[in-house]
């Protein structure tokens, strides 16, 4: 086996992957395959955490848009990712991996309550570790959520899931031109504005020389290929 360039990942889905071909709800068949190529990951021997939003679920700005209240429509996010971190823990154990729902917000029935120490502890154990309610405060981001988890266990790089290919200078699914980065440094994503991550994301990453690569994860070999070293997607880094 070609040795691997990272050992420790954390991959950071959007809710809507979950949602099948609407986007919305939780679609089982996408769960199972994002479950899979997940299990493959683990199987090479990668301590893998993951951090999942909410947009299939609710999305707050349609409430703000409304008048309702910032930190209730961020609340309610919040607890919908622990609906979309169960979904996939379910997803992952019925196939055979291992698996821990860690939540920033206190829910002791169904998800342990997050303790740094005992996450990277799961990790050593082999165990896929699924953060859950974001980083437990209002005003953050689940991007934000999985750059500061990321930091906090020392994970190597976090993997951001798209359906595209890497980062464009526009969306390629409407400008057939779009011109796809193989690389760039943290201030570029930030001056470019380019979307990919938050801006505090970008720059807590940027703060703790944490690479961000952006990959296509429904293509059946990048994830994999990546891990290897290979070059697929785009990297951001220093």
């Amino acid at each position: 086996m070609a040795e691997l360039k990272y050992k420790r990942i954390l991959l950071k889905l959007s809710g809507e992957a979950l949602g099948g071909k609407s986007g919305f709800g939780i679609d089982v068949d996408e769960a199972e395959s994002i479950a899979s190529r997940i299990k493959d990951v683990r199987e090479m021997g990668v301590d893998v955490a993951v951090v999942i939003g909410a947009g299939n679920l609710w999305r707050g700005k349609q409430g703000l848009e409304r008048g309702m209240d910032r930190s209730t429509a961020d609340y309610m996010g919040m607890l919908a990712t622990v609906m979309n971190a169960m979904a996939l823990m379910d997803a992952l154990e019925r196939q055979g991996v291992f698996t821990r729902v860690m939540s920033a917000i206190e829910m002791r029935a169904i998800a342990e309550p997050y303790i740094r120490r005992r996450a990277v502890r799961h990790l050593e154990k082999g165990r896929v570790v699924i953060f859950g309610a974001g980083t437990g405060n209002p005003f953050f981001s689940t991007d934000t959520a999985a750059a500061l988890r990321a930091t906090e266990i020392d994970a190597q790089v976090v993997i951001k899931a798209t359906k595209v290919d890497g980062i464009y200078d526009s969306d390629p699914r409407k400008n057939p031109n779009a011109k796809k980065f193989d690389h760039l440094s943290y201030i570029e994503v930030l001056n470019l504005r380019l979307g990919v991550m938050d801006s505090t994301a970008v720059t807590l990453c940027m703060e703790n020389n944490l690479p961000i690569l952006v990959l296509n994860l429904w293509d059946d070999h990048a994830l994999l290929s990546a891990l290897r070293g290979e070059t697929v997607g785009t990297l951001v880094s220093a």
